[in-house]
């Protein structure tokens, strides 16, 4: 063959090489996370999360048919393991409205009553929706052992056993229908000390009338155990998220703290870190369920994210955002959120005593005006029905929002994030600066924070949901606001809206040290831990 005709066959032979090569740079291109810390701390807040500011979560499961607990007020969701610890009270109690006690009656004989049989999970959309919720957190699985969705890999689920359906698949279906996106909350990470002598113990022994009711009934095993960290309860706990996760594809990995990270002789909170190897396993185990979370969120076109839950923080600081049961920060810290109760419970307590809704209003603002989100929980009872309380503040919650809408949906910190005269809160859209004020105004506001400005920087005052004009000026103290006699449709906190002719979100205005800014936050969760 000539020269002449080796050439095209050569050009062939080279094309079809470099086809092959850049497929196979396509197959080998490495996920944006990479398995490290250093990785996931570079993790973006998503848009959806920091604009939408709103979530609604809910703690339901077999506790949710008790609904009871000794004193008449903490977390309700705990009692499944107060049974065992408190065993003075609660085997009364148990006898008194069940007619037995552990062993012949523990927690496992309360499940077929958690039915669900009033529960309509388009309704319960629809109400999340309409009261201004962006996205919705579901206990898939409590400390409890108990799973919420069709799973595989344990018979105590809410398909095979109690309400015969797909709590978390359902629900996932009727929120995502509305718009809203969906967490199914995992706290298995207290499991295994939950129905044991000992908590957040590495080696954990189960209670004699728990071992009893195994013997009975061997099946309650995989309800009550595994017993203590293992490497195979820490694969266990894994797998049950990834079927979570392949079954359901969330918006958001939400995981409770784990004070195992900084108990029995491990401590996350020192450098080196210090793990006994049960412990190092599932620090590890963490970081990759975290890293494949992530990289499945960008390979299905998700903007996915994650929380760092407890003051002792699960993760290094950058991995998700800031969390703690009814946190409410002083100052304007790293993206966090509150998961918020209206009452003293999570689950269903009977006869819970609630916040006010001029409480629940005037916190909401104060945590999105210091760069936070409100995680508002209800606890509806084991037929499916939330309880009229929870109801009302809902739909008062979701008035107001109806109104004051654009001074919380999409906005950001200002450079001060409130005002003790007039108890004032402060968020920024923009060019725009809302004052809200957290108490009725009815006299001159001066916001001393826009000292120095001049009046052309100021283009408009308007107070939402009134029609009318406001009086203002400017002076040497600042911008001035007259309150209108009539405060239009608003209640329990009004929001002045101020258009100007500058940038009003202050970057800078920030505590980035988060160990900075949970400092002097006050104690408000009664159990402890959630």
């Amino acid at each position: 063959m000539s020269i002449k005709n080796l050439i095209p066959i050569a050009i062939t032979i080279l094309m079809f090489m470099a086809c092959n090569t850049n497929k196979t740079k396509k197959e080998t291109v490495k996920p944006p996370y990479d398995g490290s810390w250093e990785s996931l701390q570079k993790m973006p807040v998503p848009n959806w999360f920091n604009d939408g500011k709103i979530g609604i979560f809910i703690h339901w499961g077999p506790y949710s048919v008790i609904g009871h607990r000794k004193s008449g007020k903490g977390y309700a969701e705990h009692v499944p393991k107060l049974i065992y610890s408190d065993s003075s009270y609660y085997y009364p109690y148990l006898r008194e409205r069940w007619g037995a006690a552990p062993p012949e009656f523990g927690y496992k004989d309360i499940i077929p009553e958690f039915k669900a049989e009033n529960w309509n999970p388009d309704e319960w959309a629809e109400l999340f929706a309409k009261v201004g919720a962006k996205y919705v957190v579901l206990t898939a699985e409590h400390h409890d052992g108990w799973a919420n969705w069709d799973s595989e890999l344990t018979p105590w689920n809410a398909v095979d056993k109690g309400p015969k359906r797909d709590l978390v698949g359902d629900l996932g279906t009727a929120v995502k229908k509305v718009g809203l996106k969906y967490a199914p909350s995992y706290h298995r990470e207290r499991h295994t000390s939950f129905f044991t002598t000992k908590q957040y113990v590495v080696d954990a022994e189960p209670h004699y009338d728990i071992l009893e009711e195994i013997k009975r009934n061997p099946e309650a095993k995989l309800l009550y155990g595994p017993f203590g960290f293992s490497k195979e309860a820490v694969d266990e706990y894994v797998s049950r998220w990834k079927e979570i996760q392949k079954k359901y594809q969330p918006d958001f990995l939400w995981i409770d703290d784990i004070p195992i990270f900084t108990r029995d002789g491990n401590n996350t909170q020192v450098e080196p870190k210090v793990f006994k190897p049960e412990i190092q396993y599932l620090y590890d185990q963490n970081r990759l369920m975290i890293t494949d979370f992530m990289n499945n969120g960008i390979e299905n076109g998700q903007e996915v994210y994650v929380n760092n839950k407890g003051s002792n923080r699960n993760w290094p600081d950058g991995v998700g955002c800031l969390e703690k049961d009814n946190l409410k920060l002083e100052v304007i810290g790293p993206k966090w959120q509150s998961c918020t109760t209206f009452g003293t419970s999570f689950g269903y307590l009977e006869n819970d005593t609630y916040k006010t809704v001029a409480d629940i209003i005037t916190e909401m603002v104060e945590v999105i005006s210091r760069n936070g989100n409100f995680l508002v929980n209800i606890g509806p009872k084991g037929d499916g029905t939330i309880p009229q309380e929870q109801i009302n503040r809902l739909h008062e919650m979701g008035r107001w929002l109806d109104i004051n809408g654009e001074a919380i949906y999409g906005t950001r910190y200002w450079k001060v994030n409130d005002q003790k005269e007039a108890n004032l809160a402060f968020t920024t859209k923009g060019k725009t600066l809302y004052a809200i004020a957290l108490e009725k105004p009815s006299s001159w506001i001066t916001i001393e924070a826009t000292k120095g400005w001049k009046k052309e920087e100021v283009k408009s005052v308007n107070l939402l949901g009134y029609n009318g004009e406001v009086e203002w000026n400017i002076t040497n103290e600042g911008l001035k606001i007259l309150p209108p006699k009539d405060l239009g449709k608003s209640k329990y906190a009004w929001s002045f809206e101020i258009e100007t002719a500058n940038e009003q979100h202050a970057t800078t205005a920030i505590q980035t040290d988060a160990d900075k800014a949970l400092k002097g936050t006050k104690k408000v969760d009664l159990d402890g831990k959630h």
